[in-house]
């Protein structure tokens, strides 16, 4: 069976020829399917979050949302990187992601990532000046040994947390 892009899905190991792209897995410039999709192991794990403890998935269903998921991605993604060709930048930044997600017509889902992105960034600033205020006691401090300097954990002690659209109500729970 042969879907509308070409690929023969009764196959298992299926293969993309992207021309000059990166991170190719052979010297033709083929790319194993495998190579373009999300680990099944997350997508499992995500979609059981949603799911009663209960609740099973079947291996048919993680397969199917892998190759949707990715599919999405790379299609936003696409978007994205078209506008920042078009500007002549080469980085494709969160706010690109936005208006790839509005443009293609994903406007809730372009709202709930601004305020996400937002509060990304404010927690990133907060972060950097703390570093820097650590970084100005570290200089003062008398110690030449760096083991006895306080340790300071990387990731910020609030996680942030991203709402998900329930089309069945109004209302939009955490992941």
């Amino acid at each position: 069976m042969t879907d509308k892009i070409g690929i023969d899905s009764d196959r298992e190991d299926h293969s993309y020829s992207f021309a000059g792209a990166g991170g190719v897995s052979g010297e033709d410039g083929i790319v194993k399917e495998q190579d373009q999709l999300l680990p099944i192991a997350n997508v499992g794990r995500i979609m059981k979050q949603i799911l009663p403890p209960n609740a099973k998935i079947s291996k048919e269903a993680k397969e199917t949302m892998q190759e949707c998921v990715s599919e999405f991605i790379s299609f936003v993604t696409g978007e994205a990187s078209d506008k920042c060709h078009k500007e002549k930048r080469k980085t494709v930044n969160g706010d690109d992601i936005c208006w790839a997600l509005a443009t293609l017509g994903f406007d809730n889902y372009a709202e709930q990532l601004k305020r996400y992105l937002h509060r990304y960034r404010d927690q990133e600033g907060e972060r950097v000046n703390q570093n820097r205020a650590g970084n100005h006691e570290e200089k003062q401090e008398t110690s030449n040994y760096r083991s006895e300097l306080p340790r300071r954990s990387a990731v910020p002690s609030n996680p942030l947390k991203f709402n998900a659209i329930d089309r069945s109500s109004s209302l939009s729970r955490p992941f």
